[in-house]
């Protein structure tokens, strides 16, 4: 009765870790493209239609 109800602590536990590592990355990875944004990422202004000469 019990059994079909086991849980894995190791797997469990494995799974919180992964989580609080990407938490970890990911905040690391907001704070440097705030202190150091890459010049490739700036948002492009649509270019509108060329002008008739």
């Amino acid at each position: 009765m019990s059994q079909d109800k086991l849980i894995d602590f190791g797997a469990e536990r494995a799974k919180r870790i992964h989580d609080l590592n990407d938490k970890r990355l990911n905040d690391m990875r907001q704070a440097f493209e705030q202190a150091m944004p890459l010049p490739g990422v700036k948002k492009k202004k649509p270019k509108g239609k060329p002008k008739k000469r």
